[in-house]
């Protein structure tokens, strides 16, 4: 499978979320704790916002612990809302046009888990895309057609109800072809503004994702922590697995649910795919 992190606050190099947490992003290409896989090398993937009205993407096919241009960018380039995601491919190919995380406008998009036996199923799926947004569809992989379904159904206007309808129609044809668990999944969405997170599966033992504590509850436990004070109250992660250790720090997402990271308060509401009619 997959590792990502989601994060929205106070600007920051990418390098204090990719390379500094003492469990970073890199650490997890290649020490995963929590994954299905504890190498996740098939490639990886950033995203961010900054002066252009589109997210910036920057894509390769190495390792993540191994590229030296992804470190170098990571130590120049700081943003409020970044998407990084590192791959273990779950058998389409290990191309750029696969990595995550994908883009439409001002949309990202990114995904670990799988649709099971995609490739029985993908025919039916892809067809169901609106052939609109059909051209702009580039890799291969389960994750992207999971992202334009997610689009055709009313992603740009209503993240939740997309995508519970995108999730309801892949479990359809799934159980359609005999697949006793269609789906797998933790993904994150955002249109540079708000972050949406999901955390699912078919057969009700979804992959791990977890949040972080308000920034003010951890300073108030940590006053001494450097990276605290520099954090605005409205800071805010959402990852695969916890960065550190720091007790407090995370939450797990509760099974079946969403959660909306926005200016003011989050939420966290219940996830329930919806059937096609």
């Amino acid at each position: 499978m997959c590792r990502w992190l989601a994060y929205s606050g106070t600007p920051v190099l990418l390098e204090e979320l990719l390379y500094k947490p003492t469990h970073s992003l890199i650490v997890q290409s290649l020490h995963s704790r929590l994954g299905v896989e504890t190498t996740n090398g098939d490639g990886f993937g950033i995203g961010w916002y900054g002066e252009s009205s589109t997210p910036a993407v920057f894509k390769s096919i190495e390792p993540a612990w191994n590229d030296r241009n992804l470190q170098e960018l990571s130590g120049h380039v700081r943003s409020g809302l970044v998407f990084a995601h590192i791959r273990a491919s779950t058998g389409t190919p290990v191309q750029q046009t696969n990595c995550h995380p994908f883009r439409h406008g001002r949309w990202l998009w990114m995904h670990n888990g799988s649709i099971a036996r995609f490739h029985d199923v993908k025919r039916e799926l892809l067809l169901a895309v609106d052939p609109s947004l059909f051209p702009d569809l580039e890799g291969s992989t389960d994750s992207e057609a999971f992202f334009f379904l997610a689009l055709t159904m009313g992603l740009e206007d209503d993240p939740p109800a997309a995508v519970e309808r995108a999730v309801g129609l892949i479990e359809h044809v799934g159980r359609s072809n005999r697949i006793e668990h269609p789906i797998q999944m933790t993904v994150a969405t955002t249109d540079g503004d708000r972050v949406w997170g999901f955390r699912y599966s078919s057969e009700g033992r979804s992959r791990s994702l977890y949040f972080s504590t308000l920034v003010a509850t951890l300073r108030a436990q940590y006053p001494d922590n450097p990276v605290l004070q520099g954090l605005s109250d409205e800071s805010r992660l959402v990852v695969s697995e916890p960065l550190g250790d720091l007790e407090g720090a995370w939450n797990e997402v509760p099974e079946s649910s969403y959660g909306v990271v926005q200016e003011g308060q989050d939420e966290l509401h219940p996830f329930t795919p919806r059937p096609p009619a």
